[in-house]
């Protein structure tokens, strides 16, 4: 327990320190803990030293913990690839989705999204710098994908993700500009609403605030 929460506040205080370093305010920038095969038990210390948001990339293991750690209050949120095979179960039981990366995905997510929850929060996926390996639309799909999205009902689009190959700073300043861009094109696109960009991992959170 002791660990867990020493390398949290460890990566708060990174987090804080790059704030300042960019004249942000740390409450601009939220820590998603990437929980992939971690155990339930340390993502209850984890919880217990005040972490909220977990990321997992696989449906079927993030089910199997969603059910043990029911008692707890965690925003899910899935990072992975997502096949439509797995749309139903992501609908039901996550609060976010950062991998959405195209239209037949996002209108699933939404015919299947219980009535009962309230909308489910969407980023788009974009490929940045063009990688066969990774997931993602094209830079010149993302306008039309952010513009079909917003008319389906029970989704909020709230920003775009980015995967870039190591070492690629400049991949955050793209994605920066490209929200930026969305919002100057698309009308109805609130910068209220529309307030998130999924980026930065241990290795280059500094460069990402």
């Amino acid at each position: 327990m002791q660990e867990i929460s020493q390398q949290l506040q460890q990566v708060i205080q990174r987090i804080n320190q790059a704030c300042d370093k960019a004249g942000r305010k740390a409450d601009e920038v939220q820590l998603l803990a990437v929980s992939k095969k971690q155990d339930c038990l340390a993502i209850r210390m984890a919880f217990a030293a005040g972490q909220r948001q977990f990321g997992e990339n696989y449906v079927q293991e993030a089910l199997e913990k969603m059910a043990q750690l029911e008692d707890l209050d965690i925003s899910w949120h899935l990072i992975g690839a997502l096949q439509s095979n797995k749309t139903a179960e992501v609908a039901s039981h996550f609060s976010w989705v950062h991998s959405v990366d195209r239209l037949k995905i996002a209108q699933r997510l939404s015919s299947q999204r219980p009535k009962s929850l309230p909308a489910l929060n969407i980023c788009i996926q974009v490929n940045i710098d063009d990688q066969q390996s990774k997931s993602g639309c094209q830079l010149n799909e993302v306008e039309l994908l952010a513009k079909e999205i917003l008319l389906l009902p029970n989704l909020v689009l709230r920003g775009l993700m980015i995967i870039p190959q190591a070492g690629n700073y400049q991949a955050f300043l793209q994605l920066a500009n490209l929200r930026q861009e969305l919002l100057t094109n698309i009308p109805n696109l609130s910068p209220y609403v529309f307030d998130t960009l999924s980026m930065g991992m241990s290795d280059d959170l500094e460069q990402a605030i």
